[in-house]
């Protein structure tokens, strides 16, 4: 087999500078005959005038020779000649090294001698031939070519065999150095030498291996990479399903890829979505539930740090289905110094926290929606819990009378629809007040931070409610300017539509901008977030698709148990997902999360301390007369607007509120008083009979009654009592605490 074409270019020059000893002037030939040769084999042109300059070299000293021997001249002289020749194809093989063959030229052979050794150069292929000379020339010598440094002197290159398929090419061998010196060859310096990248060297792990002996894979040609997903096959894999079906243009997040982080299993999985430098924007859950053919409640999303990536979890068991004990987070139910208390868990073990305060700037208000059996009532025990351990005092509007156990808790309660009216009129004084006295608000203030709550909000502020227009009016100021001067709303409602909130976008916008939301779950048709109820960052979420049960209960309930009504037994937070929704917080996507759940009365956790009391002021001295004075005309405009008005119409108001006469009704414990001339009964005189009935009926009973109790049990309407309550407390025969009413 004759000589290759790196092997030609490379040794001819070295048989030119033997030529001139003997072939005197027909070294001229010779050099002729080499330059021809490379031509003919194709050499670059860097590399054939590098040939010429050898063989002019060479010519001339071989001529130079020739005469010397001919003139019978010593012959050392001629020997002498052969000094210039030798360096002239040193030179030329310095200047191969820059133009050695691309490793994309190296040819393919399946012949026979593929797995030859590298110990001898006889039997071996082209192939490992040059992979031989490279290895050589930069990692392990011998020689040292100036201006170059080899990687590791002496490491060569023993038992090296090829494998060569149709798509792929690589060598394997061992590197091999003298007894007692160590392998410093790594895979970047193999991979620079080859020109592939450094994935693509394989290195042995030293641990296991002698210290001057590693094995060594380099694959210099490597298969195409194949797509995911194989024409006709039917994705499996998370990345799969996510490549087919929501990474798709019509999918939930188009132009996203999902990179998984952890798998359990199909249904037990976590990733990060990532769409390449552009903004994931808003996602519909139902549509990516319905993209991986899953429950909604089963898939949960969590914003990352960049607008580009999103976190993806897919879960068997809801990680929030055992919930996280009230008892056991007692530390984090008080604000803390960012003004946050916690709230509950969210989807990935994290603290859920609300903000009940902002440093510097005053408090925060807090929109909650959730239906029947959801757990609105139990945070919101949670959150009166966390005022009172906090400090803040609350003003507690509860038209349903009765349903907030932790109602004790408030600085004055409203009980009943018109003493939550009466509740919504007092802390709007107290928000005039305190304008009135903080000219330059500061924070954090002397008086104490407020919290009006409002449960079942829909109730006061729905167009069907004999309150709409006032308390409309009242709950837009509330919102538009208590912030400052340290008063919050908590708005509570069953749903989040739009007339659940009297059709005003000022209430909903300002809740959302001063402070966060929860969302529970709703009626179904009652619980979508788009159209006309959509709430930014919870854009697709429909709340009544949060199922009452977790997956697999409703077979639990099926087996009965017949042995009889365990009175003991306590609810657990498996029987149901009481407080399972989102929770958002502003600038931030809405998060999966549950509230704590209630393993003890959060009412019990307030050491039997009394409430937080409001400050000593105007509004809260005249607090009774307040809160029965009506604030707009009889048109619902024309909100009182100054303290200085609200007290003088609470001078009037006991007898500017009575009802006409024919709006009274009548029944059998109805007092009719001294007939007017006409027919028409004294209206004074009838009042002032109900006052000693109110009196006895609280000096019967030991227990304080809201005037909603005592107004049931007299069958007498409470616009009628609330007034003679007041005059009786002036009178000082009834005391007032947080609302409700007791003999003297």
């Amino acid at each position: 087999m004759g000589p290759t074409r790196a092997q030609f270019v490379q040794y001819a020059p070295a048989a030119l500078a033997v030529v001139p000893l003997a072939a005197g002037p027909w070294s001229a030939l010779a050099a002729a005959a080499a330059g021809a040769g490379a031509w003919a084999v194709g050499a670059s042109a860097p590399v054939l005038r590098s040939l010429i300059a050898c063989g002019l070299t060479t010519t001339g000293c071989g001529i130079a020779a020739g005469e010397v021997l001919a003139a019978g001249m010593n012959p050392l002289i001629a020997l002498g000649l052969a000094v210039p020749a030798g360096a002239a194809a040193l030179a030329h093989h310095r200047n191969l090294a820059g133009h050695l063959p691309a490793p994309e030229l190296i040819p393919v052979t399946t012949g026979a001698g593929a797995g030859a050794g590298a110990g001898a150069a006889t039997g071996q292929t082209s192939q490992a031939q040059l992979i031989s000379a490279w290895w050589r020339e930069y990692i392990s010598g011998p020689t040292q070519t100036e201006g170059r440094v080899l990687i590791q002197a002496g490491a060569n290159l023993e038992h090296l065999g090829l494998e060569i398929d149709a798509d792929h090419v690589a060598f394997t061998g061992i590197i091999t150095l003298p007894q007692g010196q160590q392998v410093r060859v790594r895979a970047a310096d193999i991979a620079s030498v080859y020109q592939i990248p450094v994935s693509q060297v394989e290195l042995g792990d030293p641990k296991h291996f002698a210290p001057n002996a590693l094995p060594v894979t380099v694959h210099l040609k490597v298969p195409a990479e194949q797509p995911q997903i194989a024409a006709g096959a039917a994705p499996t894999t998370p990345e799969e399903l996510w490549a087919a079906y929501v990474g798709v243009p019509e999918g939930a997040m188009p132009g996203t890829s999902l990179t998984v982080t952890r798998y359990d299993g199909p249904l037990d999985w976590e990733g990060i979505a990532t769409r390449d430098r552009r903004a994931i924007g808003t996602v519909n859950l139902q549509d990516l539930a319905g993209n991986l053919d899953l429950e909604t409640i089963q898939i949960a999303l969590s914003p990352a740090d960049k607008p580009s990536q999103m976190g993806i979890r897919v879960m068997r068991e809801h990680a929030l289905m055992h919930g996280t004990m009230l008892s056991s987070v007692l530390d984090e139910l008080s604000m803390d110094s960012r003004g946050y208390v916690r709230a509950g868990t969210y989807v990935d073990g994290r603290p859920a926290l609300l903000p009940l305060a902002q440093p510097g700037s005053g408090a925060r208000h807090l929109y909650l929606v959730g239906g029947s059996r959801s757990g609105k009532s139990g945070l919101l025990e949670q959150i009166l819990l966390s005022a009172h351990r906090s400090g803040i005092a609350v003003i507690l509007a509860s038209p349903q009378a009765g349903t907030i156990a932790g109602a004790s808790l408030s600085a004055y309660l409203g009980d009943g629809l018109d003493e939550a009216m009466g509740a919504l009129r007092l802390a709007y004084a107290m928000m005039l007040d305190r304008e009135a006295r903080y000219r330059s608000p500061a924070f954090p203030f002397t008086d104490p931070l407020v919290l009006v709550v409002i449960d079942e909000a829909h109730m006061l502020l729905s167009a069907s409610s004999p309150y709409h227009d006032e308390a409309k009016a009242i709950v837009e100021q509330l919102t538009r300017r208590s912030l400052k001067r340290g008063i919050g709303v908590v708005l509570a409602t069953q749903t989040p539509l739009a007339e659940d909130l009297g059709n005003s976008t000022v209430i909903r916008s300002q809740l959302l901008i001063g402070g966060g939301a929860v969302f529970l779950r709703c009626a179904k048709g009652q619980g979508s977030l788009v159209g006309a109820n959509a709430v930014e960052g919870a854009e697709g979420i429909d709340l009544s698709r949060i199922p009452s049960q977790w997956p697999g209960q409703y077979a639990k309930v099926a087996d009965r148990d017949m042995s009889g009504l365990a009175t003991e037994v306590a609810a657990a937070p498996e029987d149901g997902t009481f407080g399972l929704g989102y929770l958002l917080t502003p600038g931030s996507q809405a998060v999966q999360f549950r509230s704590l759940h209630l393993d003890v009365p959060p009412v019990s956790l307030a050491g039997g301390e009394r409430p937080v009391g409001i400050e000593d002021c105007d509004a809260w001295r005249e607090r009774d007369a307040v809160a029965q004075t009506r604030m707009v005309d009889k048109r619902g405009k024309n909100l009182i607007g100054s303290l200085a008005d609200l007290l003088a119409a609470a001078e009037a108001a006991p007898s500017s509120q009575e009802p006409a006469a024919h709006h009274t009704p009548a029944g059998p414990h109805a007092v009719p008083g001294p007939a007017r001339p006409g027919g028409a009964p004294a209206a004074s005189d009838g009042q002032e009979l109900i006052k000693p009935r109110i009196l006895e009926l609280l000096q019967e009973h030991s227990i304080p009654m809201t005037a909603e109790t005592i107004a049931r049990k007299l069958e007498i309407p409470a616009t009628r009592v609330k007034p003679r309550l007041s005059e009786l407390k002036k009178r000082g025969e009834i005391t007032n605490e947080n609302g409700l009413w007791r003999a003297a």
